[in-house]
């Protein structure tokens, strides 16, 4: 009988050292489950949520018809970026009557040799908006044509932020006004941006549905 107590007696002495430490090693591997369970996926969903990529992406190219952007080739965002301002107007087809009325006012040059510019650059549907009659008048009177052109130029590259609420001088010496927030803008309360912030090498291009008219 005492030899077996003995051992009942080493046995819990046993066991009583080794519990604690097998319970520290259960905390400590909980810990890492914890590391890498819920929590930690929620911390990574947080930092890859669409809210935190949108604050982050904010210079990128905005608004319904920039889905119209061909994705590669010298008409991207990609190839635009690489460009000149009119030659990069000259990849995309929604700019092709744009694109004719630059060439046919001599201002190609003009706008490729500009440092920081933005342009406001009408939609082939911006131009159709304009009587047919009227809009042959104007192309084929060079002066009135450069006059509108560069009505559309600011001599600084802008920002969304800065459209919020904003007045520019433009290259024809005039003033437009911007107005709006996010993703939606407009120009002189009539002419909205529908693909905006768009990088080229030597300008930001903001393309709007409706000519921008001179006073």
């Amino acid at each position: 009988m005492s030899t077996l107590r003995f051992r009942r007696t080493a046995l819990a002495v046993a066991t009583a050292a080794v519990l604690p430490f097998a319970l520290a090693a259960c905390s400590s591997d909980s810990n890492k489950d914890s590391a890498s369970g819920p929590a930690a996926d929620s911390q990574s969903a947080a930092a890859s949520s669409p809210a935190m990529n949108d604050s982050m992406g904010t210079d990128k190219p905005f608004g319904p018809a920039c889905a119209g952007v061909p994705a590669t080739g010298a008409g991207s965002f990609d190839g635009m970026a690489k460009d000149p301002v009119a030659t990069a107007a000259s990849h995309n087809p929604a700019l092709s009557t744009l694109v004719a009325a630059v060439k046919q006012a001599g201002l190609v040059d003009t706008l490729n040799n500009a440092k920081g510019i933005t342009v406001f650059a009408p939609t082939n549907d911006a131009f159709a908006k304009i009587p047919k009659a009227d809009l042959d008048k104007v192309l084929a009177d060079k002066a009135q044509l450069t006059k509108i052109l560069t009505y559309h130029v600011v001599g600084e590259k802008l920002t969304p932020k800065q459209l919020e609420n904003g007045s520019f001088d433009t290259l024809e010496k005039g003033k437009i006004t911007t107005t709006g927030s996010g993703t939606s803008y407009q120009v002189n309360d009539t002419s909205t941006v529908v693909c905006g912030n768009v990088p080229t090498a030597n300008a930001t291009v903001y393309i709007v549905d409706t000519v921008l008219m001179p006073k």
